[in-house]
């Protein structure tokens, strides 16, 4: 993804914590004395859960005296006061996503789209699929392409294959773009917060084979995908994006599955967007989102 000057010069602090006094004064005074031009600032105090949520963008002043190597490494003692979760990145430098596929392909094709047209600050480390019927595709845009066939009996040893690939390229987040295989709970708990699968939003309603042709049946008035973050539970994870389109009788089993097709590939696309701009916060079972 190409960027403007003012781009490079702008880092990101995501910050959360037990709510109390002083935090936000603590943190814009610790970036503005050091010469810190804050150019978003979003928060939330969950009143539920008595935790604090932080998002600020912030830029270096061309006088400032100090790197922002010297503010993230100095923002320690600040963190440890007031006890804070935080992170602090360099926003220009692209998330390092790694993509699972099976036989669908309108999720891929979609998010390598959107990253060529660089709607998307990622880079995609590779395309892990349990078929090939993908590979071209992948090799079309130059990009890594690894064939890990899953049965029962390899499953282990496949998964196994896939953490050693994410830890090799340095991969950031796992993307499952119509992954058609549940992962293992040990596999789940390693990509914590680190993977995002997609899922037609009839689930639980509607389980098993051919979806669509079961809301049909049933004469629904919506059609939806839901992206998440992967958990143990299937499709029971922290929910990032949801994407609805109004249907009616006039719409037939095919013309469903085309239409939740693209509710698919909305859902998906934002949900990565989001997690590459570190605008999701973990909290419990559900997300806080500053858009």
């Amino acid at each position: 993804m190409t960027t403007s000057p003012d781009q490079n010069n702008q880092f990101v602090l995501t910050v959360s914590c037990e709510t109390g006094p002083g935090i936000v004064s603590g943190i814009t005074s610790y970036l503005s004395e050091r010469g810190g031009n804050i150019i978003e600032l979003a928060q939330f105090d969950d009143k539920v859960s008595s935790q604090f949520f932080m998002r600020s963008v912030f830029s270096l002043l061309p006088d400032s005296l100090h790197t922002f190597e010297d503010l993230r490494s100095g923002f320690v003692d600040l963190a440890e006061k007031f006890s804070l979760k935080w992170a602090m990145h360099d926003a220009h430098i692209p998330t390092k996503v790694l993509i699972m596929v099976s036989r669908f392909d309108h999720c891929l094709v979609d998010l390598l789209y959107r990253h060529r047209k660089g709607e998307l600050n990622i880079e995609i480390t590779a395309v892990v699929s349990n078929h090939l019927d993908l590979r071209p595709i992948a090799e079309r845009e130059g990009i890594r392409f690894v064939y890990l066939p899953v049965t029962k009996d390899t499953k282990p040893e496949k998964e196994a294959d896939l953490l050693n690939i994410v830890n090799e390229t340095g991969t950031d987040l796992v993307v499952l773009a119509r992954y058609m295989q549940v992962l293992s709970d040990n596999l789940c708990e390693k990509l914590h917060a680190r993977a995002i699968n997609i899922h037609h939003s009839f689930l639980p309603g509607f389980k098993g084979a051919k979806p669509y042709h079961q809301a049909f049946d049933r004469g629904v008035k919506l059609i939806g995908a839901t992206a998440h973050y992967v958990t143990a539970d299937l499709d029971e994870g922290p929910i990032i994006e949801q994407s609805v389109q109004p249907v009616n009788h006039a719409y037939y089993p095919e013309e469903l599955v085309a239409l939740g097709r693209d509710t698919e590939t909305i859902a998906l696309a934002r949900a990565v967007k989001l997690h590459a701009e570190h605008r999701v916060f973990l909290s419990g079972n559900k997300t806080i989102i500053f858009k």
